[in-house]
């Protein structure tokens, strides 16, 4: 439970701490009702065409698209939680939607899972496991941390692609979350947890979600009994020659899924609550922006 807590505050804290891409969305200019567009319908120019004339798209109604209504994976999503995280597979107001393919399945996936911010973020999950000593038989310094990345970045991969790709994709299973917005926190909150254990399948059905259960305990199985430590000895400054038991284990295989399950768990409840999050932000940083009173002309 504390090594739980630990990667759940440093999650939350990393969020909050990277403003970067924040202050990049913040400079994409709200609508106006005003517009150049509108202005334009009231008095065109004389040699204006007009966009189903001349058989080439409207510009403005590629304008109006959301980002967070389509990614680059159709029926997928640009956000990224507190504008940092990938939140590719998570839609509001999704509705009836497409299902995805497999080969999209897999292309978000892998378009979340080999995102720049996932480098730090390992980095982070396995500076905690150092200062926990976890799996002690990798030992301490450089060379173990870089152990400890390793592993952690193959733990979190093999857990993506298990749950929200490779199982999905066989038994045809819906990987996105699509967000409920509907009632007060206690039923949102609920509607979030809930969402662990039941999911929609590629017909719009709602299924015992496989693939987030079965999905995380075959990752979890796969990480462990493949590249884990095995048994061994190491040196210590009171115990040259101390043994230190296998990592390949049952027990450890059964921490590691319930690990992965509850992030997942935590993760979603946060999805639930981010579009309100957003919402508040951007309307924050558009009352501060409407204060600044306009620089005198020269």
């Amino acid at each position: 439970m504390i090594k739980f807590a630990a990667r759940l505050t440093v999650c939350i804290a990393l969020t909050i701490l990277c403003p970067s891409l924040s202050a990049a969305q913040q400079t994409t200019p709200p609508s106006n009702p005003n517009s150049p567009a509108q202005t334009q319908s009231q008095a065109p120019a004389p040699a204006q065409t007009p966009a189903s004339a001349s058989g080439q798209p409207s510009s403005t109604n590629k304008d109006k698209k959301d980002p967070a209504a389509g990614g680059k994976d159709s029926g997928t999503s640009n956000d990224r939680l507190f504008y940092t995280l990938p939140n590719f597979l998570s839609l509001e107001n999704g509705g009836k939607v497409p299902p995805l393919t497999a080969k999209q399945k897999f292309a978000v996936v892998a378009r979340g899972t080999f995102d720049p911010v996932q480098v730090p973020w390992w980095g982070l999950l396995s500076a905690i496991n150092q200062a926990d000593n976890a799996e002690p038989a990798y030992g301490q310094g450089w060379a173990a941390y870089g152990k400890r990345y390793a592993t952690t970045a193959s733990d979190g991969i093999i857990e993506n692609f298990m749950t929200a790709a490779v199982f999905p994709s066989l038994l045809h299973q819906d990987p996105r979350f699509f967000q409920s917005s509907k009632g007060g926190f206690g039923r949102r909150t609920g509607y979030a947890v809930s969402r662990i254990f039941v999911t929609r399948t590629d017909s719009g059905h709602s299924q015992f979600n496989y693939s987030e259960i079965i999905g995380a305990a075959m990752a979890a199985a796969i990480s462990t009994y493949s590249y884990h430590p095995r048994s061994t000895y190491v040196s210590t400054p009171t115990n040259p020659h101390l043994f230190i038991p296998s990592d390949r284990t049952l027990l450890n295989t059964a921490n590691v899924w319930g690990t992965q399950v509850g992030l997942d768990t935590a993760t979603i409840v946060i999805k639930e609550f981010w579009p309100d999050i957003h919402r508040k932000l951007s309307h924050k940083h558009k009352s501060d922006a409407v204060s600044v009173p306009p620089a005198p002309a020269p």
